[in-house]
């Protein structure tokens, strides 16, 4: 059982770590927010935010890697309301579109939609 929470604690890491540091850094240098951090000053302060498939893309493209399908999907709660929330991370490929990208988008429309929820 360790085993198994240690590689999903690495594999947790490698999403957070978007498309590397010097990715991270060339948008920090451009006064851009990365995706989660997008969503943490969207949200309502210190409510939680439950994110939908942080390891989509995991190994899907072969050597080609996509973490978190480059956008970042999931709920939470703006002036007390729950919202599904959506940001792309331009971290990640520059942004590109993957396959799994749009299935995690239109996942979350249909969990808004079915959930009457707002979408941001």
């Amino acid at each position: 059982m360790q085993r198994h929470l240690s590689a999903l604690a690495t594999d947790m890491e490698h999403v957070l770590a978007a498309g590397g540091p010097k990715a991270i850094a060339r948008h920090h240098s451009r006064s851009k927010l990365l995706p989660r951090e997008r969503v943490a000053a969207m949200l309502d302060p210190g409510s939680p935010f439950l994110e939908l498939s942080p390891l989509a893309g995991k190994g899907l493209y072969g050597s080609e890697d996509v973490p978190a399908g480059g956008v970042v999907t999931g709920l939470g709660l703006v002036h007390g309301r729950i919202v599904a929330v959506v940001a792309n991370d331009a971290t990640v490929k520059g942004g590109t579109y993957y396959p799994i990208t749009v299935k995690k988008h239109l996942r979350l429309q249909e969990i808004a939609a079915a959930c009457r929820l707002p979408c941001l």
